[in-house]
C-alpha cells in the first residue's frame, strides 16, 4: 500500500499540479488511513468498505481532530480511490459518494448511567495504580474534560476546599469546572497515599502519574479506559471522549441548561453543544408518552 501512496503523490504532483504542502498532507492522511486498515486486518484496498472509512474518520474524531482535518482526510481517500480506479487497481470506489464530515450530524456515543457505574467500579482499589485509575475515571466522567486536558492536569489546578479545578482548553483558554463529593473523597486519598507511592523520590506537579512516576500521555489514558471497559463487560467502543459525551448527556437529561454545559465543556460555539439535545431522545419520548394528552 505504501508503494501505491508513492505513485499517487507523484500523480497529483505531475497531473494535478498540487503544491508540495498539499501533497504531504495527502500522504500523511493516507498513511494514517492505511495504518488504520492494517490494524483492522484489511489485506487489500479492494476489501475496503464504506464502514472502514467511516470508522477511520470517527476514530480520528475521537482524537479531537478538527472537522476541517477530517474533511481533508476524506478528500484524500476519495482522490486516491479515483486514481486507483482509473489505473485499474480498484474494482469499486466506495468513497466517491460519501458526504463530507462538514455535513455530518453524528450523535456522540454515550454510556448509560449503569454502564458508567460498572466502568468506575472496574479498577481494583487495593493497589496504588488501581486507586489512581478509579480516581482518574471518576474525575474524567465528573468533569467532562478532554483527554489532553486530563493528561496535563496538575495538583495545583485542584481547589479541593471549593470542589473545582482549573484547566487550559483549546485556544489556550482557561475554564473552571466543578466536581462532586465522590471525586473529592477519592482525590484526598489519592493525593495523601497513592500518588506519593507512584511518585517515589521524583518531583512532579502532574496529577495522575504512571507506575514510573511520569505523566500520562493521551494514548496512555485511552489504553487505561479500554482495559477497564473490557473488565466491566462493556461492549461499546469506549474512549475518553465517550465519558465526555456521557457527562454532557447525563447533565442535560437531569435538567442542566445548555449554556452551563457549554461552559463546562469549553465549547466556543453553542452549536457544538447542541448535539447533546439529540442524545436523550428516549427520555423525551417517555415524558411525552406519560404527560401529553394526545400521546
Amino acid at each position: 500500500m505504501q508503494a501505491l501512496i508513492d505513485q499517487f503523490t507523484d500523480y497529483v504532483a505531475l497531473e494535478r499540479g498540487l503544491s508540495p504542502h498539499t501533497r504531504e498532507a495527502y500522504r500523511s492522511d493516507l498513511e494514517r488511513f492505511v495504518h488504520f486498515l492494517q490494524s483492522r486486518k484489511v489485506a487489500t484496498l479492494n476489501d475496503v468498505s464504506r464502514r472502514h472509512i467511516t470508522d477511520f474518520l470517527m476514530a480520528e474524531k475521537d482524537r479531537d481532530m478538527a472537522t476541517s482535518t477530517l474533511a481533508r482526510r476524506l478528500v484524500a481517500i476519495k482522490v486516491f480511490a479515483r486514481f486507483l480506479q482509473q489505473e485499474g487497481l480498484l474494482d469499486q470506489n466506495v468513497a466517491d459518494a460519501m458526504d463530507s464530515p462538514h455535513l455530518w450530524k453524528v450523535l456522540p456515543d454515550t454510556l448509560t448511567p449503569n454502564e458508567v457505574e460498572r466502568l468506575l467500579d472496574a479498577p481494583r482499589t487495593d493497589t496504588h495504580q488501581g486507586f489512581r485509575d478509579r480516581t482518574l475515571l471518576e474525575l474524567l466522567y465528573g468533569t467532562g474534560l478532554r483527554v489532553s486536558e486530563m493528561a496535563a492536569l496538575r495538583v495545583t489546578d485542584l481547589h479541593l476546599d471549593e470542589k473545582y479545578l482549573r484547566c487550559i482548553g483549546k485556544g489556550n483558554k482557561e475554564r473552571v469546572v466543578p466536581f462532586g463529593a465522590k471525586a473529592l473523597n477519592l482525590l484526598h486519598e489519592y493525593l495523601d497515599i497513592h500518588r506519593p507511592a507512584l511518585l517515589k523520590s521524583q518531583t512532579s506537579d502532574i496529577l495522575f502519574l504512571t507506575r514510573r512516576g511520569a505523566g500520562f500521555s493521551r494514548k496512555g489514558i485511552w489504553k487505561l479506559i479500554k482495559v477497564h471497559a473490557r473488565a466491566a463487560g462493556i461492549t461499546k467502543n469506549v474512549t475518553p471522549h465517550t465519558l465526555r459525551h456521557s457527562f454532557a448527556g447525563h447533565l442535560l437529561a437531569h435538567g442542566a441548561q445548555l449554556r452551563v454545559i457549554q461552559e463546562m465543556l469549553g465549547h466556543a460555539d453553542i452549536a457544538t453543544t447542541q448535539v447533546y439535545t439529540h442524545v436523550d431522545q428516549g427520555r423525551l419520548k417517555s415524558i411525552h408518552a406519560q404527560y401529553h394528552p394526545r400521546a
